[in-house]
């Protein structure tokens, strides 16, 4: 998966996706890089237009669900616990990303 990201932050950085580009990415991530995964993945993207693939992977989805309303009230201090400890996980997420 490492890969694939590392080839659409060069997509987004409006650079080159080939070997050496990609290799350059996986190794500053501190990610082993596997010379053949990369060559795969580079044969792979040759004539793939990204960003229409993109926009047809990012259509919303549009699903019957019956509609159910139920109203919780929670108490200000039980909210603001919760958004706490959102923010936490969210910073551990980002933080698992660079290292």
């Amino acid at each position: 998966m490492n890969y694939i990201y590392g080839a659409l932050l060069l997509h987004s950085a409006k650079k080159p996706i080939d070997e050496e580009h990609l290799k350059k990415v996986l190794e500053s991530s501190g990610e082993p890089v596997d010379e053949s995964r990369v060559k795969a993945l580079v044969a792979a993207l040759e004539g793939v237009n990204i960003d229409d693939v993109i926009s047809k992977a990012a259509a919303p989805v549009v699903t019957s669900a019956p509609a159910v309303a139920v109203e919780t009230k929670a108490a200000p201090e039980e909210d603001e616990k919760a958004k706490e400890k959102k923010a936490e996980e969210a910073a551990e997420g980002l933080g698992a990303l660079f290292g």
